[in-house]
């Protein structure tokens, strides 16, 4: 009778030399779908942390933001019990000016923004606004969170009607 098919001289698939398979044509896109999604966890996980780290509750406002910046700004926070900090960095009174000045040296732009607690004194905030200006530092911005009341400005006023 005939012969098995066990012979490589049959007609069936194609085989080149080495007994290696062909080539994939194909783009697998599976394990770069992974990587993106695990690049998309880390960068959710790590961007709330690139904020600035002294905890206070900012007063609530409806001004506009400022324009974003190229170099990460230099950041003077007071604290509810009215203790200072540059950065993340607590100091006191004396050396604040002396400290913000080493910093500056070292940068392009002299803009300070300044986050405040909103439960201290005004008085206190004057008195930092101030120690900056007195130190040199003219272009202090003040940070707050939005969504406050607009007390009647632009469109979207918080104020209601008492209708007569």
């Amino acid at each position: 009778m005939g012969m098995g098919a066990s012979g490589s001289s049959g007609g069936g698939g194609r085989r080149r030399r080495g007994g290696r398979s062909a080539a994939m044509s194909e783009i697998n896109i599976t394990p770069m779908v992974d990587v993106m999604l695990v690049l998309l966890i880390i960068f959710m996980v790590a961007a709330p942390m690139l904020t600035v780290g002294v905890p206070v509750e900012l007063p609530k406002t409806a001004a506009a933001a400022l324009p974003t910046e190229q170099e990460e700004p230099l950041t003077v926070t007071i604290t509810s019990d009215g203790r200072l900090a540059i950065q993340t960095t607590e100091v006191s009174d004396d050396e604040m000016i002396p400290r913000l000045t080493a910093i500056a040296a070292e940068r392009t732009s002299n803009k300070i923004f300044l986050r405040a607690d909103g439960a201290i004194p005004y008085e206190r905030v004057a008195q930092v606004m101030g120690a900056l200006n007195a130190g040199g530092f003219n272009e202090i911005g003040l940070v707050t969170d939005a969504e406050g009341p607009s007390f009647g400005a632009g469109p979207a006023s918080n104020t209601e009607s008492d209708g007569g």
